[in-house]
């Protein structure tokens, strides 16, 4: 067995640990396009994703961050800080090519109808790039704005657009202002420069600014959506309208306030404290929308609003109808951007603000793809992004719209754990949820092999707002139920804050989960219909049996899926959390307490700390003496449902093993009674040396993991007897041992620690005890001579600091983190082919 560890690649999650950079939106291909920046954890790189699980990675050709994406039919076109332009294709997801323009890039522009991408640089030129022929193109314009004020400080181009109607018209906002070029007279038509004479506020919330003449300098430049008018979004949080006709001013403004421009219209930006004032965000992004009527518009910004504003967002500005043009007055042009026809908030978290966004078009990919959007994908400051439907803002469930992969930013995944569900029992676990139109339809998905008969490896990634989301990762193999599902545990506490996961467990066979917060509660989720589907009722409290149900706390846009059954709340954090296949659930907690709850109940069977058990049972211990230990705080940290006979036993029963922080193993029966329930009875424990990470029952006569399956506890009424050993883990050894208190063999670690482990299995050649190490290495020891079959390193794949948090399944995969957001499946039966 020692040739087969290997490290094999089966399957990986994207890294977004840098946080996202870029986003881009293809309705043509219906694909989304994100890029991400280059940090310790790795550089950055594309990633572009479609339909259910489609998705491809694009690395960029050097170490660097990701500027912008657009894509161009079968093309995508990257900018990164290295200022290296990369054209990948999408049909063999390769790059085609790259171009190191002369100069620092600044801005790109791009046209569905065009193979050319326009360059600007720092220098304030424009250079072009033949995508077609992958080679540059003989169009270089120069410093217009240079030429036309030669007196300027040096400017940069920050902005490209092309005219909506009119393919020869290129709109460049350079820093100074903006220029109208025609490509069809080879000359700028219209400049455009912001000036704001003396005791004009403009945007600036310090009064003592407005006290001289000032040109606020540009930040992004925009068209109409009919090319009627140029909109300039400035430092000072200004916006001001042209006509780009003649070039004159319509109206200057902000946000808040109206002509800006003229001096006495003095703005109030009043601070958090009497006599101060506040800063504003800067205009980070200026989107100009339109319906499907494109007279029909409105601007969508981000940023703009006081940093003392509570309520944070998106802004949306709906102007409505434009004025015909030609038959409307000066004044009703300028009222028309003066007296919108609404101004409301796209709200995000609280505290999050947006620094970016991607509008989802419903058709058009023109007008930059602005076009009757749908929903906008909103960038956070903190790396996160969240997606709200348009223009109404609602927030739209990521489940099934978005690629999994991009869940573990919206928002950040705090804690993740595994289950191997039965393949029939996943087929059938399909969620239904009330949702809108998908957002994205694209791409063509690969075929795999299909592995029939194998259980699957579900995902519970616990989040930042309090969802658990589960979906299958596969084993590199052909997934059948792409599906994901969705639990709210955040509304099945009833409270909004304060809701931090720190224990999930589903069951295999029965799909049920339970959820253990750091405040005590115990939240347990069973598959079913929703009988208030579509209704949002309020809870009516309900206790019975030291729990409380909570079924009217399902979420009303589930009709079928998991939906909270009852809830245990405890004292201290949810520290060990064990669902078994046997309608039992079992918690420790940070005080000590142990709980067991028969879901047939359902009721809860047992309840009560560690310390309780002093003088009970029997005791053995692989120490001299454990005296200290009773004194230091001890929890659980580990729990497993086995069925084997104890010592003493002539008959097996359903056993309940609970590993302490302190080495102490403590073993309970659960015993049928004469009314059809259960009891729990502690029948021993033993103390072996340090922390236990892992117990896994084994038959002793077979080599077969002896765990409370179905099928084994229908046996019991049958007289089946099945003599077991226990397989316990702790950082500093392991023990094979029969419960509950007797002696066995043990092995101790190597200088070094053991920050992981299970027991899992290769094909027919039988199991093996797979270890995670603080050396970064994986090794495997056979079982029962704990003898060292095969060592490889992995410290080059996965974060060693994070190896505590490795996931272990049965059939050998791992699942592990390398950055912050960034999961890999590993496979240690691979080839030894690097990831």
């Amino acid at each position: 067995m020692a040739h087969l560890l290997r490290g094999k690649q089966a399957g990986v999650q994207r890294d977004f640990s840098a946080g996202l950079n870029a986003q881009k939106f293809a309705i043509d291909e219906s694909l989304l396009a994100v890029g991400t920046n280059d940090t310790q954890f790795g550089g950055g790189q594309v990633y572009v994703f479609g339909q259910n699980r489609v998705s491809v990675t694009l690395p960029l050709p050097r170490k660097a961050s990701v500027k912008a994406i657009h894509f161009i039919v079968d093309k995508v076109v990257a900018i990164d800080t290295k200022n290296e332009l990369s054209v990948f294709s999408l049909e063999t997801t390769r790059i085609l090519a790259s171009y190191t323009p002369p100069g620092s890039v600044t801005a790109l522009v791009t046209d569905p109808s065009l193979d050319f991408a326009l360059i600007g640089l720092q220098s304030g030129e424009i250079v072009a790039y033949d995508l077609d022929r992958q080679s540059p193109a003989p169009l270089r314009l120069p410093n217009l704005w240079k030429q036309q004020y030669p007196k300027t400080r040096p400017t940069s181009i920050v902005t490209l657009v092309l005219h909506p109607r009119d393919i020869g018209s290129l709109l460049i906002g350079y820093t100074e202002g903006a220029v109208i070029y025609s490509f069809k007279t080879g000359k700028p038509t219209k400049f455009f420069r912001y000036e704001l004479p003396p005791d004009a506020p403009g945007g600036d919330s310090d009064p003592t600014s407005s006290k001289i003449r000032r040109y606020p300098r540009l930040s992004q430049a925009l068209w109409h959506p009919t090319g009627t008018f140029v909109l300039t979004g400035h430092e000072d949080s200004s916006l001001v309208f042209w006509d780009s006709k003649d070039g004159r001013k319509v109206l200057a403004r902000t946000i808040q306030a109206n002509k800006v421009d003229e001096p006495g219209n003095a703005t109030k930006s009043i601070g958090s404290t009497p006599g101060t004032f506040a800063l504003k965000c800067p205009l980070f992004r200026l989107a100009w929308c339109c319906k499907e009527n494109p007279d029909d518009t409105g601007i969508l910004i981000a940023g703009g609003t006081p940093t003392t504003s509570l309520e944070k967002g998106l802004t949306f500005i709906e102007f409505g109808p434009t004025p015909v043009y030609a038959t409307s007055s000066w004044q009703i042009l300028s009222q028309h951007f003066e007296k919108p026809k609404s101004l409301h908030t796209l709200p995000t978290p609280p505290n999050a603000e947006v620094v970016d966004f991607c509008l989802i078009p419903r058709r058009s990919p023109h007008y930059m793809g602005a076009q009757d959007p749908i929903a906008v994908i909103a960038l956070l400051a903190s790396g996160e992004i969240v997606t709200l439907s348009f223009p109404s803002g609602h927030s739209i469930n990521p489940t099934n719209q978005l690629h999994a992969s991009l869940s573990y930013v919206h928002p950040f995944v705090s804690r993740v754990s595994m289950a191997y569900v039965e393949r029939t029992r996943w087929l059938g676990m399909v969620e239904s949820r009330s949702k809108g139109p998908s957002i994205l339809k694209g791409g063509a998905e690969a075929r795999h092999a299909t592995m029939r008969f194998a259980n699957r490896n579900i995902l519970q990634a616990a989040h930042a707002d309090g969802t658990v989301r589960m979906w299958d990762v596969g084993h590199g193999d052909e997934i059948e139920n792409q599906k994901m599902l969705q639990v709210d545990v955040a509304r099945a506490v009833g409270r909004l804050s304060d809701v931090d996961v720190s224990s999930m467990s589903m069951a295999g066979a029965t799909g049920e989960l339970a959820v253990g917060l750091s405040t005590g509660e115990v939240v347990i989720f069973r598959w079913g219909l929703n009988k208030e589907y579509g209704r949002d009722v309020r809870h009516v409290e309900a206790r019975a049996f030291g729990l409380e149900t909570i079924i009217d706390r399902a979420e009303p846009s589930v009709k079928e899926g998991l939906i909270p059954l009852t809830m245990f709340e405890g004292q201290g954090q949810v520290t060990a959390l064990k669902m078994s296949d046997v309608g039992f659930a079992a918690a420790g907690f940070q005080q000590g307490a142990i709980v067991v709850i028969d879901l047939r109940g359902p009721a809860v069977i047992y309840n009560a700390g560690l310390d309780e058990l002093s003088g009970q049972g029997k005791r053995g211990s692989f120490r001299r003496s454990d005296n200290q230990s009773q004194r230091k705080a001890e929890w659980p940290t580990c729990i497993e449902f086995g069925v084997m006979s104890l010592e003493g036993d002539d008959y097996s029963s359903i056993l309940l093993f609970v590993g302490t922080n302190l080495g102490r193993l403590a073993t309970f029966k659960l015993l049928p009674e004469a009314h059809g329930g259960y009891s729990a009875k502690y029948a021993g424990s033993t103390v072996v040396e340090d922390k236990i990470i892992g117990i896994a029952p084994l038959d002793s006569e077979l080599g077969d993991p002896a765990e409370a399956t179905q099928t084994t506890v229908a046996g019991l009424r049958s007289g089946l007897k099945i003599d077991g050993v226990l397989l316990v883990v702790t950082t500093t050894g392991v023990k094979i041992f029969r419960p509950p208190a007797a002696k066995g063999a043990h092995k101790t670690w190597d200088n070094v620690f053991c920050d992981a482990a299970a027991v899992v299995r290769y094909q027919a050649a039988g199991y093996a005890l797979l270890g995670l190490f603080g050396d970064g290495s994986a090794k495997t020891y056979s079982i029962p001579a704990l003898k060292q079959i095969a060592s490889t390193s992995i410290s080059k794949t996965l974060d060693v600091r994070r190896f505590s948090e490795a996931l272990i399944t049965p059939t050998g995969d791992i699942i592990g983190w390398t950055g912050p957001s960034e999961m890999v499946l590993l496979n240690v039966w691979g080839t030894g082919s690097d990831l």
